[in-house]
């Protein structure tokens, strides 16, 4: 992803000048992006897709790929984060760019009004964050972070359906989050480490599906390459959740994972068990003797492209309807206190307790006194 830095903004692609009445005629939001690394490509192929969104502008450090994506789509570019922000016709912006940045970038944009869709975490230091959730609470905009699973339609239907009492009162949660390769060691040197980088979204997950955590453990381990020890980090881990209202949950992860890309949950109830999986591309099964082979995904971007257009889909009605979001900065910061104290538990060798309280209709988290 590109470095942002003040920049003079002109150069610019051209757009059509109609985009405005255009927009209001479809009743469709006007979007910009930040960021056009692998994750923000991503998310501009599904802006460009989203029923309620119009992508006006995209914006990226390195002239050439800000160049190269806006006139493959027809939309301005530019190389200044301050486009976006001075346009009147963006009434929303997504940001792809590296963590270091999102808290800075969010507070910007709340103070020109603009609401913001951040990839996670918001930000490494806990104090960032959280002044970064003030400013877009001070200044009234939507604040939604990126924890897609939220919006796959499978763990949805599993949700709704446990909060609709099918399940019962619930015993145990289970989820694996495994890549098929690891990113670099350059890239995990800066990533927060392993649980703010990978478990994260086990964590966000855990509390949408099942409630407050009142503990956690974690343990991690480094056996495909050295260089991951040497850096402080891991390569695999488990973690065990105690929950508010007593069930126990199981989280294992793996960055090298070779067979390929696994996201898969089971929560266990009275009544029920809910197994939510599915790592197929195509419905096929290629049968031979004595042998039954599959296809299977490589990466989330195989797994999950219907829940990222949807959580854009989200962010763009939110604030065309003024509704709320889905996951709040509030949820972003529950969920990285909750993988700091992961790391922590790794490193002391001892479980952590937390407390959790509602604030200001939302749910703050802090350890417990030792």
């Amino acid at each position: 992803m590109g470095t942002f830095l003040s920049r003079d903004s002109g150069d610019c692609g051209a757009h059509d000048a109609s985009r405005s009445s255009k927009g209001k005629a479809m009743k469709r939001v006007g979007v910009g992006i930040a960021g056009l690394g692998r994750m923000g490509q991503f998310h501009v192929e599904s802006l460009a897709k989203a029923p309620s969104v119009e992508l006006v502008r995209v914006v990226d450090a390195v002239e050439d790929v800000a160049r190269a994506v806006g006139e493959r789509l027809g939309v301005e570019w530019s190389t200044s984060y301050d486009d976006l922000l001075s346009d009147s016709v963006i009434d929303g912006v997504v940001l792809a760019t590296p963590t270091a940045q999102h808290a800075p970038m969010i507070e910007a944009a709340a103070a020109a009004g603009k609401h913001v869709f951040s990839e996670k975490p918001i930000s490494l230091d806990l104090a960032a964050s959280q002044r970064a959730v003030k400013s877009a609470r001070a200044h009234g905009v939507k604040l939604q972070v990126g924890f897609h699973r939220r919006f796959d339609p499978d763990w949805a239907e599993a949700t709704r359906r446990i909060r609709d009492g099918e399940l019962g009162d619930v015993y145990l949660f289970r989820t694996s989050l495994r890549d098929m390769r690891p990113p670099s060691v350059d890239f995990v040197a800066g990533s927060g480490g392993f649980f703010v980088d990978v478990t994260i979204h086990d964590l966000d997950t855990a509390r949408w599906m099942v409630g407050e955590i009142d503990e956690v453990s974690a343990v991690g381990t480094s056996v495909s390459d050295p260089a991951f020890g040497e850096i402080g980090d891991f390569d695999n881990a488990l973690v065990v959740l105690r929950f508010a209202g007593g069930a126990l949950g199981v989280i294992d992860n793996s960055r090298v994972a070779g067979y390929g890309y696994e996201c898969s949950t089971e929560v266990v109830g009275a009544n029920a068990t809910v197994r939510v999986d599915g790592h197929r591309v195509r419905q096929l099964q290629w049968l031979t003797p004595g042998q039954a082979s599959v296809d299977w995904v490589r990466d989330f971007t195989e797994r999950y492209p219907e829940a990222y257009l949807l959580e854009l889909e989200h962010f763009a009605q939110a604030i065309r309807d003024d509704g709320p979001v889905a996951v709040s900065g509030e949820d972003a910061i529950a969920a990285f206190l909750l993988a700091q104290a992961c790391a922590r538990s790794a490193a002391e060798g001892r479980s952590i307790r937390m407390r959790h309280q509602e604030r200001e209709g939302s749910i703050s988290y802090s350890p417990a006194a030792a």
